[in-house]
C-alpha cells in the first residue's frame, strides 16, 4: 500500500510539473503575440475612436474586435464608438467625472494631455517589461519622453506624419501643369486652375484642428527651425517672436493668394475627401492617415479613388517656401494607440484582461491588418513586413513618404496642452476669415501659454 501511495504521489507531482511547464511556455508565447487567455468573467468598458468614412472601417468589427472575442470568450467588451470632437469632448467629460472606461484610444500627448497630466492612464512600462515586448516595437513607441508627463500611457500603433500633400496629376495635366516645387510656382498655378474650374488646394478648415495639425505645424517648423517648440517651452522664445508671427502671416498669404479658398473654412472633414476624389481640386492637405479614406473597402469592393486612378496621385510634402529657415520638412509625431485606466489594481483580473486587449490591438496581426487597409502607414511593430502586403498605389505612396522629407518638426497639439493650442486653432480660422490679425493670434496664444505655465 505504501509503495502504491508513493507511486501515486510521484505521478501527481510529475503531472503538476508538466502542467506548470506548459503554463510557462504559453505565457512566454503570449509575451510576443498577445494571444494568452486572460482571466474569465471580466467585463471591459472600451472607448474607441471610430472613423466611419475610412475604407474598411466596417470590417474592423469582424477582423479586429470579433477575433479578440472569439479568442477570449470569457471577456465581455462594452464598446463606445465616437469620432472627432465628440470623442474628445466625451474623454474630457469622463476625466472630469472620474469615470473613465477600462481601455481607451488616446494620443501620446496633445489632445490627451488631461489623461497624462492627471495620470489617469496606467504606466504600461512594467507590463511591457514583464512580457518582453520591447524587442517587437520601434524604440520611439516605448520612450517616455515621447509622451506627455514622461510616461508610456499607450501602446502606440505607429509613427505619424500629420502633414501630407496629395497631388492629383490628372487634374494638373488637364490644366497643362506639373506639381509645384516651390510656393511661387503654386501661386502661379491658381489662375490657371481656376480657368479650368478647379480649386488649387482643398482642405477641411471648418474643423479647427486641421489647419493647426496638418499644415501650420509644418509652417511653424519651417519658419522657426527644428526645436522651435522646445525653445518656447524652455522660455528661450515666445509665440510673439518674428518666426512664429511670420508663420501666421504665411497662413494669411495662403488665403490672399487664393492658394486656399475661403470656401475651405466651411469644408468639413467628412466632405473634403469626396471633393478631392471627384477632382474638384488639384491638391489636398491632410495627414498621412487619410489614405485610408480613398482605397478599396474590402467589404464593398468599392474605392473612393479606384486603384487605376490612384496611379495619378502623388503624395509628397508642401513646396519649398522662399525665406523659410527650413524646407523639405514635415511635422511628425508618435501615433495614437490604446491605454488602460490607471486605477485598475495592478495584478488584478481586470488589468490582465485590459492588457490582453491592448496587446491585441497593437499586436502584429492587427497592425498588419491596419497597414493593409490604410489605417496605419508606418507601424510601430518591427515585425510587420510591409513590403509583402498587396498594397494599392496610394498605400505604397504613403509608405514612401519618408523619402520626401529630410526633417520632421513638432506637431503643435502633440507638444502643447489644450488650453494653449485651442486659441491658436481658433485664431488660425479667424485669420482665414479676416477677423483677427496674425499678431493678435500670436498674442492670444502667448497669453494662453503664460496662463497655462503659471497654473502648472
Amino acid at each position: 500500500m505504501k509503495k502504491f501511495v508513493l507511486a501515486c504521489l510521484i505521478l501527481m507531482t510529475a503531472f503538476a510539473l508538466a502542467f506548470t511547464g506548459c503554463q510557462k511556455k504559453e505565457s512566454g508565447a503570449s509575451a510576443s503575440d498577445g494571444k494568452a487567455v486572460a482571466p474569465s468573467g471580466v467585463t471591459l468598458k472600451v472607448l474607441h475612436y471610430f472613423d466611419m468614412t475610412s475604407a474598411n472601417s466596417a470590417i474592423s468589427e469582424t477582423e479586429v474586435w470579433q477575433k479578440f472575442k472569439d479568442a477570449h470568450p470569457n471577456i465581455t467588451i462594452e464598446r463606445e464608438d465616437l469620432f472627432n470632437d465628440p470623442f474628445h469632448n466625451k474623454v474630457e467629460a469622463y476625466a472630469a467625472s472620474g469615470n473613465l472606461p477600462d481601455v481607451m484610444y488616446a494620443w501620446p500627448s496633445g489632445r490627451s494631455t488631461t489623461l497624462y497630466t492627471n495620470r489617469l492612464l496606467k504606466d504600461l512600462t512594467p507590463l511591457i517589461q514583464k512580457d518582453g515586448l520591447a524587442a517587437f516595437y520601434h524604440p520611439l513607441a516605448l520612450t517616455p519622453s515621447q509622451f506627455a508627463n514622461n510616461y508610456v500611457g499607450i501602446l502606440s500603433l505607429g509613427l505619424t506624419s500629420s502633414h501630407a500633400f496629395f497631388v492629383n496629376n490628372a487634374v494638373l495635366k488637364d490644366a497643362g501643369l506639373t506639381p509645384a516645387k516651390t510656393y511661387a510656382e503654386l501661386v502661379a498655378q491658381v489662375p490657371v486652375l481656376k480657368a479650368k474650374g478647379y480649386e488649387t488646394v482643398l482642405m477641411a478648415n471648418q474643423d479647427t484642428w486641421v489647419m493647426q495639425s496638418c499644415l501650420f505645424s509644418l509652417l511653424a517648423g519651417r519658419f522657426g527651425g527644428e526645436g522651435w517648440d522646445q525653445k518656447i517651452l524652455n522660455g528661450q522664445a515666445k509665440f510673439t517672436d518674428p518666426d512664429f508671427v511670420n508663420a501666421l502671416k504665411f497662413v494669411k498669404q495662403l488665403y490672399d493668394d487664393g492658394v486656399l479658398s475661403k470656401s475651405t473654412l466651411t469644408t468639413d472633414y467628412g466632405t473634403v475627401t469626396g471633393l478631392f476624389a471627384t477632382k474638384r481640386g488639384a491638391y489636398l492637405i491632410d495627414g498621412d492617415w487619410r489614405v485610408g479614406a480613398f482605397i478599396t473597402d474590402k467589404s464593398t469592393g468599392q474605392a473612393l479613388i479606384p486603384p487605376a486612378d490612384q496611379e495619378n496621385i502623388l503624395i509628397t510634402i508642401f513646396p519649398d517656401i522662399e525665406g523659410a529657415k527650413l524646407n523639405k520638412s514635415t511635422s511628425g509625431i508618435l501615433g495614437t494607440g490604446y491605454g488602460i485606466r490607471a486605477d485598475i489594481p495592478a495584478g488584478s483580473a481586470q488589468e490582465a484582461a485590459a492588457w490582453e486587449l491592448v496587446k491585441w490591438l497593437a499586436g502584429k496581426e492587427v497592425e498588419t491588418w491596419q497597414v493593409s487597409t490604410g489605417g496605419v502607414s508606418t507601424p510601430s511593430r518591427l515585425d510587420v513586413d510591409v513590403s509583402s502586403l498587396p498594397l494599392e498605389p496610394m498605400q505604397k505612396a504613403i509608405t514612401s513618404l519618408t523619402k520626401e522629407y529630410s526633417a520632421s518638426t513638432a506637431v503643435i497639439d502633440g507638444v502643447f496642452a489644450g488650453p494653449v493650442y485651442t486659441p491658436l486653432n481658433d485664431g488660425l480660422q479667424a485669420i482665414g476669415m479676416g477677423t483677427q490679425t496674425p499678431e493678435q493670434v500670436a498674442k492670444a496664444t502667448q497669453d494662453a501659454f503664460d496662463a497655462w505655465k503659471a497654473s502648472n
